[in-house]
């Protein structure tokens, strides 16, 4: 590891407790903090986690979050519904930005976020935990508001891992995965794809824990500055870009304890690895990949048959650069 590095590791690397809630209120001020749950047929656990950033983050006591938002991916179940009855703000993805066709992806919706968020400092959370803590929130934002020379922040924590994802395997309810029975910290993807290039391509981001985690936050002042990959490459390019944007130092992560959620299976990791190595390449030689396909094989009644997935190769625009986002900022 690069001294550099180490010497991060020593001054941005802190744990939850570190920063009391009261300490982190009285260095907010006049600050406003946005939290975004980029949501696809969540509907088990969006409404748990609504519901304890309402509770405990959002009281007269502890007002920390300003402005808590669902965004809404397309979902076909009860995601919509049971986030707006928690006490969220839903938005649809679709009702953003008409003017540009929406693309899938979770990129996609962050970027968009930025068109229906106000806060100063943004605070993305996935909506697929379970026994979420308000911890993951505060964990995160707390450094943005108590040092000015942060300006983005990841939550690290350990992930255990069970033999069953998805509860595929065993026919489990959503509430019975067994994501909790092995212990470790990085999922797959991380450890056998996004570390080695980070190591190997970016070696100042070796010191990253939870380098593809889904919660982190920043200011929007360096997030309106950053292109967005529309898919799965997203944590990988907006850590990399700000790492280019605003240096080492002014990037952070906080240990938040325990994130348990719902794992993927193999072909979806490999779908998700291709769009990662994809977002690295681009950002390696902006060059063009051959053929941005990818093909997987899964076993039918007459043996193993091809499915061809089509790697995410399309970003999103600054959103500075998007003419209807300037309008707002200067209204």
């Amino acid at each position: 590891m690069l001294e550099e590095v180490e010497r991060w590791l020593d001054r941005r690397s802190w744990s939850v407790a570190d920063r009391p809630i009261e300490r982190i209120l009285a260095a907010k001020r006049n600050t406003k903090v946005s939290v975004v749950l980029p949501a696809l047929n969540e509907e088990a656990t969006v409404g748990d986690i609504v519901a304890v950033i309402r509770r405990e983050l959002m009281s007269e006591a502890v007002p920390l979050v300003d402005e808590l938002v669902v965004l809404d991916s397309g979902s076909t179940d009860r995601t919509a519904e049971v986030a707006a009855a928690a006490g969220a703000r839903v938005v649809a993805r679709d009702a953003i930005l008409p003017r540009i066709p929406a693309v899938p992806g979770k990129g996609e919706v962050l970027w968009r976020s930025l068109m229906v968020t106000s806060g100063d400092v943004i605070c993305f959370v996935d909506a697929d935990l379970r026994d979420f803590s308000a911890d993951f929130v505060t964990g995160i934002v707390g450094p943005l508001l108590t040092d000015p020379d942060v300006d983005f922040v990841k939550a690290m924590y350990d992930r255990p891992f069970g033999a069953a994802p998805d509860g595929l395997a065993t026919g489990a309810a959503p509430d019975e995965l067994a994501s909790d029975k092995t212990p470790g910290q990085g999922g797959r993807v991380t450890e056998l794809v996004a570390r080695p290039l980070l190591n190997l391509h970016w070696p100042q981001l070796a010191g990253f824990v939870q380098p593809l985690g889904g919660e982190y936050a920043a200011r929007r002042s360096l997030l309106e500055r950053l292109p967005f990959p529309v898919g799965y490459g997203v944590e990988l390019g907006l850590l990399v870009d700000a790492l280019h944007t605003v240096g080492l130092d002014a990037l952070a992560q906080v240990d938040v304890g325990v994130r348990k959620h719902r794992h993927q299976d193999e072909r979806a990791l490999g779908r998700m690895a291709a769009a990662i190595y994809r977002t690295a390449q681009l950002r390696l030689s902006r060059g063009h990949l051959v053929r941005p396909r990818l093909t997987q094989f899964e076993r039918g009644e007459e043996g193993f048959t091809p499915r061809t997935y089509a790697v995410d190769t399309e970003e999103r625009p600054p959103m500075l650069d998007i003419a209807e986002y300037t309008r707002r900022r200067v209204a």
